[in-house]
């Protein structure tokens, strides 16, 4: 089964796994350094546009990522050659984090007005709205301190308080760093979906075989979903996926991919 594996393929394993055995043995925090992050935040750099790709954040997370690439991304590599390939998964990595940091702009940027126009007139129906609706992941944590809050509103500790967890809400949803190929990885997806839309794949969970183009319809629009849907305790950039599909169906579009399917 190794046998199949191209060079390019092979370099962006070896490349990502060596990188987090190095942050796992070392005890390196490479997201911290290397995560894209908010593009007004303090910790912005514009290399973590590129940088964040190579990084994941756990062992699952990147042997998903992994087993991706190693399942779909010989095929292609043959198909374009090795520099073209390499390419394809950078260009789609960048799509990933541009349509990634403009939702998140626009997700953050709302949190910071709701969270400045609280400091500006704090009360305990405010703050109880600020939570449920940008924090939900921390209402349990803070139920007892906002029970306390409605009991005595006018107390200036838990007036002080509330302003400070209420920061605490926008610098925690603004200095998160994204990490991941999976942008990457699912724009390969797109691709496989295009080029060789009538493959038959065959899933593990449940073991039945069904064809590239449905595979990608159905992953396409799960992500679509989840993004919008936003589900609490979902940490997963579903619109940095969404923007490696997009990226990938351009640029296989431009490079006249789709009307040379192979299979």
């Amino acid at each position: 089964m190794f046998n199949n594996l191209t060079p390019m393929v092979k370099n962006l394993l070896i490349l990502n796994i060596g990188i987090f055995l190095v942050q796992w043995v070392l005890n390196v925090d490479f997201p911290e350094i290397l995560g894209l992050r908010y593009i007004f935040s303090d910790y912005f750099e514009p290399y973590q546009l590129f940088t964040h790709i190579f990084i994941h954040a756990g062992g699952w997370h990147l042997f998903s990522n992994m087993f991706a690439l190693f399942i779909f991304g010989p095929l292609l590599e043959r198909v374009w050659g090795s520099s073209k390939f390499l390419v394809f998964f950078l260009i789609t990595g960048l799509g990933a984090s541009m349509l990634y940091s403009a939702i998140n702009f626009y997700e953050v940027r709302k949190v910071e007005v709701a969270t400045e126009r609280y400091i500006e007139s704090p009360n305990p129906d405010q703050f109880r709205s600020l939570v449920t609706e940008h924090a939900s992941y921390a209402k349990r944590q803070l139920a007892e301190f906002i029970e306390g809050y409605e009991n005595n509103p006018e107390n200036p500790t838990n007036i002080a308080t509330s302003r400070s967890y209420a920061r605490q809400i926008y610098e925690g949803k603004a200095n998160i760093p994204m990490v991941g190929a999976s942008g990457a990885v699912f724009g390969i997806l797109m691709a496989f979906g295009m080029l060789f839309p009538n493959m038959e794949l065959m899933l593990l969970f449940p073991p039945i075989p069904i064809k590239a183009k449905y595979l990608v319809m159905f992953y396409g629009l799960y992500t679509i979903y989840m993004g919008i849907e936003r589900v609490p305790g979902d940490n997963v950039a579903h619109f940095a996926h969404l923007g490696g599909m997009l990226f990938a169906f351009i640029l296989v579009k431009f490079w006249k991919g789709n009307g040379n399917q192979y299979y």
